[in-house]
C-alpha cells in the first residue's frame, strides 16, 4: 500500500542524520524532520482532526511546507493546499467548499484572515505558520509543536484520500480534485525512473510548492533520500545563488521561469556547476527558450513532464536525450514525449474513438494516478473521467512510435475561416524572433473570418519596432498564410496562474467581452 509518509520513515531508518530541509539558514536531518512531523501531527489530532478531515495551508515556499504534507497525512488528515494567487473570495469557497476548519497561513497571506474568515464560516482554527508573532486568535505554529505530544503515524494510504487541491478558478468557482495516496506516489515513481533520477538528490523547490508539479519532485525528494533546499518562491538571482551555495543538482522550473533566469543580467554558467538535471512543464517551452538554455548550460540533462492536476499529475515524459542537437533536428524536443511507465494514453475523437496516428484528437490518458473525481461534482466527473480515462481537455497527436504532441488547450484553438489553428504552433515561431521575448497567440473576433490570431508581446527588450506586417513576413517563412497573426500588442508582464502558466482568459477577455465566444 502507497502511502506519502513511507519515505519519510525509510529515510528515518537509513540516512537519519543527512539533511532533509535547508531553509533560510537552518537545516534539519531526517530524524528531526520526523520528531517535529510526529508532534505536529499530535497538535492537529489535539485541535480535534478527525479521520478524512481536510487541513489547509496558504503559504509560499517554506520548511514548514514540507512538514504540514507529513503531518496531516499522519495525523490521518486530508492535505487542501491553497493557491497563494486566488482571491480572498476564491480561498474562501475553497474552504467552505472541502469543509474545512483548519487553516495554516504564513505572515504574507495573514493580512487576508478577516476577509476570508467573514465567508469561510466552518473555518475554527488558524495557525501562524511562520517566524514573529502570530496574528491576534491564531495558534502559533512552534508552540503547538513544543506543546504537543509525538504519535504514531495512522499509516493513511493506497486509496485513501490524500488530498483536494483546487484547479480552476479563472472562470467561475474552481474544482476540488481528489487524489489518493496511490495517485500520487505511483506518479512520483513514475516521474522518477522517466528521468533518470538519482540517490540522494539535492533538490532546489522555487516553483510554488501548492502546485502538484512541485509536490511531485517533493516526493520524488522523499523517495531518493534526498536534501530538499528551499525558497520561498522564485527569483531568478535567489535561485541562482541556491544552486550555486548549496551545490544543488535537480529542480522544477516553468518555461517563464527558465527565460527569467536567463535573461537575468547576473547569469553566470559557472554558477550552476552542480546542477545535473532539471525538470519543466505546466506550458510548452519556447523552441527558442530550450536552445538558449541547451547553449548556455550543456551538460544539464532537461526533461518535460506534461499532465494536469487530475492526473496527479503525470501524463508523458520527454526524457534528456529528446533534448539534444539531434532531436531538435528531428522534431522530437518538440513532443510531450510517451506514457509514463504506468500510464496509458490515446488520441480521441468526439466520439471518444482512437484517432488514426497523426490526427489531432483529445488526449486521454488512463492509470493508478488518474483522480478519484471532483469533490461534490459528480456531474463533472463523469464528464471528465469516462471508463478509466481522463479526458485532459488538451488537443494533440502521436506519432507512429508512441510520441505524443499536443497542440493547445481545446479551449485555446483558433478557429479561422473554418482552419484549426493551434497557438502553440504559431507561439513557437514567434518566439524565434529577436525582438520578441515572450509570446502568446490568441483568437479574437472577426466580422469576416469568425476569428483572427492576434499576438501578445512581450518586447525582448526597449527598442523594440517590430509591426504586424514584419511578423507576418517572418512568420511566413515557416507556418501558412492563414495562420499567420493579423494583429499584435505589447505587454510588460504576462498575467500567470500559480503554476506559471499564462492565463489566455485574461488576454481574450478585452476583445470578448459581450460576445457570445467568451473566456473560458
Amino acid at each position: 500500500m502507497m502511502n506519502l509518509t513511507q519515505p519519510l520513515h525509510q529515510n528515518v531508518q537509513q540516512s537519519a542524520s543527512r539533511d532533509a530541509v535547508v531553509f533560510e539558514g537552518q537545516s534539519w536531518t531526517y530524524a528531526e524532520l520526523e520528531a517535529r512531523v510526529s508532534r505536529l501531527a499530535g497538535g492537529l489530532r489535539g485541535l480535534g482532526v478527525k479521520d478524512g478531515e481536510r487541513v489547509a495551508l496558504m503559504s509560499l515556499n517554506s520548511s514548514r511546507y514540507l512538514e504540514y504534507l507529513m503531518a496531516v497525512p499522519w495525523a490521518n488528515g486530508v492535505l487542501n493546499p491553497v493557491n497563494t494567487r486566488w482571491s480572498a473570495t476564491e480561498i474562501a469557497y475553497s474552504l467552505r467548499d472541502s469543509g474545512t476548519r483548519i487553516l495554516m497561513v504564513d505572515k504574507t497571506f495573514a493580512p487576508l484572515l478577516p476577509e476570508i474568515k467573514a465567508q469561510a464560516e466552518l473555518l475554527e482554527h488558524v495557525i501562524f505558520a511562520d517566524d514573529g508573532n502570530a496574528p491576534e486568535g491564531a495558534i502559533d505554529y512552534e508552540t503547538l509543536i513544543e506543546q504537543s505530544d509525538a504519535i504514531e503515524d495512522a499509516g493513511r494510504g493506497g486509496d485513501d484520500l490524500a488530498g483536494i487541491f483546487y484547479t480552476g478558478g479563472t472562470t467561475g468557482f474552481p474544482k476540488g480534485v481528489m487524489l489518493s495516496h496511490n495517485n500520487l506516489v505511483s506518479s512520483a515513481l513514475c516521474m522518477t525512473l522517466a528521468i533518470k533520477a538519482e540517490s540522494a538528490p539535492r533538490y532546489l523547490h522555487a516553483a510554488p510548492m501548492f502546485h502538484l508539479a512541485d509536490l511531485a519532485t517533493i516526493l520524488i525528494g522523499f523517495l531518493l533520500g534526498g536534501t530538499h533546499i528551499v525558497v520561498r518562491a522564485f527569483e531568478p538571482d535567489v535561485v541562482r545563488t541556491a544552486i550555486r551555495d548549496h551545490q544543488v543538482t535537480d529542480t522544477l522550473l516553468v518555461p517563464t521561469m527558465v527565460q527569467m533566469l536567463l535573461d537575468s543580467p547576473n547569469f553566470n554558467a559557472e554558477d550552476f556547476s552542480t546542477w545535473q538535471r532539471m525538470l519543466y512543464g505546466a506550458s510548452p517551452m519556447p523552441i527558442a527558450t530550450l536552445d538558449r538554455l541547451m547553449e548556455s548550460l550543456p551538460d544539464l540533462q532537461l526533461s518535460q513532464a506534461y499532465g494536469m492536476t487530475e492526473l496527479a499529475p503525470l501524463a508523458t515524459i520527454n526524457p534528456p536525450e529528446n533534448h539534444t542537437p539531434a532531436a531538435r533536428e528531428s522534431g522530437l524536443i518538440r513532443s510531450a514525449g510517451r506514457a509514463g511507465p504506468l500510464q496509458a494514453v490515446r488520441i480521441v475523437d468526439e466520439n471518444d474513438n482512437e484517432c488514426p496516428r497523426g490526427q489531432v484528437g483529445e488526449i486521454a490518458v488512463k492509470g493508478p494516478n488518474v483522480m478519484q473525481g471532483y469533490w461534490n461534482k459528480p456531474e463533472q466527473t463523469a464528464e471528465a473521467v469516462v471508463d478509466g480515462w481522463m479526458h485532459t481537455g488538451d488537443g494533440g497527436y502521436m506519432d507512429d512510435d508512441g510520441y505524443v504532441f499536443v497542440v493547445d488547450r481545446v479551449k485555446d484553438m483558433i478557429i479561422s475561416g473554418g482552419e484549426n489553428i493551434y497557438s502553440a504552433e504559431v507561439e513557437n515561431v514567434v518566439s524565434q524572433h529577436p525582438q520578441v521575448g515572450q509570446c502568446a497567440a490568441i483568437g479574437i473576433p472577426s466580422d469576416e473570418w469568425g476569428e483572427t490570431v492576434h499576438l501578445v508581446i512581450v518586447p525582448a527588450n526597449e527598442e523594440f519596432t517590430l509591426s504586424v506586417e514584419e511578423l507576418r513576413d517572418f512568420c511566413r517563412q515557416h507556418i501558412a498564410g492563414y495562420k499567420c497573426p493579423r494583429s499584435l500588442s505589447t505587454i510588460d508582464a504576462f498575467p500567470l496562474s500559480g503554476a506559471g502558466k499564462i492565463l489566455k482568459t485574461e488576454l481574450r477577455k478585452p476583445f470578448w467581452e459581450g460576445r457570445d465566444k467568451g473566456v473560458a
